[in-house]
């Protein structure tokens, strides 16, 4: 391509500091150097991990940065050494790298690895000949308006329940939060043939369209005056086989433990807490049988198992189509961010080049 081996300058909508409104502005992208690819990102959907950094609770949030990483576009250019892809192949970015060559990637035991981890940490590249993010090639033919949600929310909640907690059909199942990711659970768990999906919300308003993504029945914890965890006890004949907490808030993590059936029940962490944040049980919920886990993309590795998930989508063996509420572009951002926290919105795309 023209611009290869060449400073690009692109638009970026860059927060300079917590809680104040993005401005779009001219950034320049450097020629990527040995082991890196420059992506011309074309779509990005807002995460509430975006949001997440953006409110400063974040303790690797720093600023100026420019959010996003739920996205989707082509390859331009590739630095040296680089064999997996090349100019023009259609990539899904992923913020789980990959090495395949550190101690956690030959582990067969996690999908985490080790060996970015201390740049991106802080926020910047690797200068010493390693990148700081994988980028996988996928299907040329999936369109990447709908795929970049493959990138993080969607395989979260699908791997939560396939990879980290296995469950079993005829499994009873609670899903605390009803966004993006408490839905992937819960179509995850609807796949695992799981008898029950129990969805606990606030907000009544989402427990009709959660219907469509395998849920059961619904519990408003407003509506009761027993703890949710009690509560779920008592619909449960013990408690729930699985339960997993989508929302990040640490007493709710308590209460998705709890609400396990003794002997054998199963809690899963999905969401993020804020910085120094803690979470505390009695010991007694764990000596008498309850698992605490929790999950990083839900456990999905990125370049190996990213293009089998839009392989699903693209045999529509996975809904990813239902997960975007709105359409919007890089310029009308902050509108953006303003629907994902009204509630109504599990995705909203942004159109970058629009």
């Amino acid at each position: 391509m023209a611009s290869e081996g060449k400073v690009i300058t692109c638009k970026a909508a860059v927060a300079w500091e917590p809680n104040k409104p993005l401005v779009i502005e001219d950034v320049e992208v450097a020629p990527p150097q040995a082991g890196e690819v420059r992506v011309k990102i074309l779509f990005t959907a807002l995460c509430h991990t975006d949001a997440y950094t953006w409110s400063g609770k974040d303790p690797e949030g720093l600023f100026p940065c420019i959010l996003g990483h739920e996205a989707a576009g082509i390859v331009e250019s590739v630095g040296e050494g680089v064999t997996e892809v090349q100019p023009g192949d259609h990539v899904i970015p992923c913020y789980q790298a990959e090495c395949r060559e550190c101690k956690f990637c030959k582990s067969g035991k996690t999908n985490l690895c080790g060996k970015v981890r201390a740049a991106t940490g802080v926020g910047v590249m690797m200068n010493d000949r390693k990148s700081r993010f994988s980028c996988c090639k996928i299907d040329p033919k999936a369109p990447l308006e709908k795929v970049c949600l493959l990138g993080c929310g969607v395989p979260t909640g699908l791997g939560a329940v396939w990879n980290t907690a296995k469950v079993e059909a005829g499994s009873t199942v609670a899903v605390f939060g009803l966004g993006t990711v408490g839905l992937a659970v819960a179509e995850g768990a609807k796949t695992a043939g799981a008898s029950r999906i129990i969805g606990i919300d606030i907000d009544s308003n989402k427990f009709e369209r959660a219907k469509n993504f395998g849920v059961t029945e619904f519990v408003n914890p407003k509506d009761h005056e027993k703890p949710i965890q009690q509560i779920l006890v008592d619909l449960t004949d013990g408690g729930v086989d699985y339960s997993f907490e989508c929302i990040g808030n640490v007493s709710v993590m308590r209460a998705a433990l709890e609400c396990c059936h003794k002997g054998w029940g199963t809690s899963v962490i999905v969401g993020v807490a804020a910085s120094g944040q803690e979470i505390s049980t009695r010991p007694f919920q764990l000596v008498t049988g309850r698992v605490w886990k929790g999950t990083a993309f839900g456990g999905f590795k990125s370049r190996s198992q990213v293009p089998w998930l839009v392989d699903k989508y693209m045999k529509k063996e996975i809904k990813v189509d239902e997960y975007i509420t709105h359409n919007l572009t890089l310029g009308e951002i902050n509108k953006a961010f303003d629907l994902l926290h009204e509630g109504g919105c599990l995705r909203c795309v942004l159109s970058v080049h629009t």
